[in-house]
C-alpha cells in the first residue's frame, strides 16, 4: 500500500497476467494498481502520480454509487440459478445443434464482469444474468462462444463468422454493452 498524494492509499500488486500498468477504482476495495514483472513499483507509482486526477474522478464516482445504495443489492437478485440453468443450457443446445457447432461443457456462473467465455477445451460458462436480457442477446452472447469454439480470438475472421448468425456482430455487441 502507497499513498498517492491527493489520492489516498493505493494497493499496488504484482500480477503475471498485466501486460501494462492497469488501475482500478472498485467499491469497497479502493484503489488497485496490477503491475507486470518486468516493471518496477516504482515506475507503477510514479504512473499512478500522474493518473492521480483520473483516479479522484472515479472514487468520486465511486462514493456517488455508494451513497445512492448502487452496491447494496446482489446484482443476480431475483434470478434462480437452476431455472437460468435449464433455460441457457437448453437454448445453448439449440443454436448448437442448429447451427452445426459442438462443445465440451457447459457452466452457468454468477460473474461480475462477464458474459460468457469459451475455454481452450471448448467449455462454454454463461452468466446466469443472462435470464434478464433480450432474447436476442441472450442468443448473440451464446453464438459469440460457440463461434469461439472455431476461431479463439476476436481477429476478422472471428466477426465475419460471427456476422453469418447474427448479422452485424459488432452492432449486437455494442447493444450489449448497454446493458452492462
Amino acid at each position: 500500500m502507497i499513498e498517492i498524494d491527493g489520492v489516498g492509499p493505493v494497493l499496488f500488486e504484482r500480477s503475471k497476467r498485466a501486460k501494462r500498468i492497469s488501475i482500478s477504482v472498485k467499491p469497497l476495495k479502493g484503489v488497485r494498481v496490477a503491475v507486470p514483472y518486468r516493471l518496477s513499483f516504482k515506475k507503477a507509482a510514479q504512473f499512478a502520480q500522474i493518473k492521480a486526477d483520473w483516479i479522484k474522478i472515479h472514487l468520486e464516482k465511486m462514493k456517488q454509487y455508494e451513497r445512492q445504495g448502487y452496491f447494496n443489492s446482489n446484482p443476480a437478485d431475483g434470478i434462480d440459478r437452476e431455472e437460468a440453468k435449464t433455460l441457457l443450457t437448453m437454448r445453448l443446445k439449440q443454436l448448437a445443434k442448429n447451427n452445426g457447432f459442438s462443445y465440451n461443457r457447459v457452466f452457468i456462473r454468477n460473474q461480475k464482469t462477464r458474459w460468457g467465455s469459451c475455454s481452450s477445451k471448448n467449455n462454454i460458462s454463461l452468466n446466469m444474468k443472462l435470464v434478464k436480457l433480450p432474447d436476442e442477446l441472450i442468443d448473440y452472447v451464446i453464438l459469440h462462444e460457440l463461434v469461439h469454439t472455431r476461431k479463439k480470438d476476436h481477429s476478422k475472421a472471428f466477426w465475419a463468422e460471427m456476422d453469418k448468425f447474427v448479422g452485424n456482430g459488432k452492432k449486437m455487441a455494442s447493444k450489449l454493452k448497454r446493458h452492462s
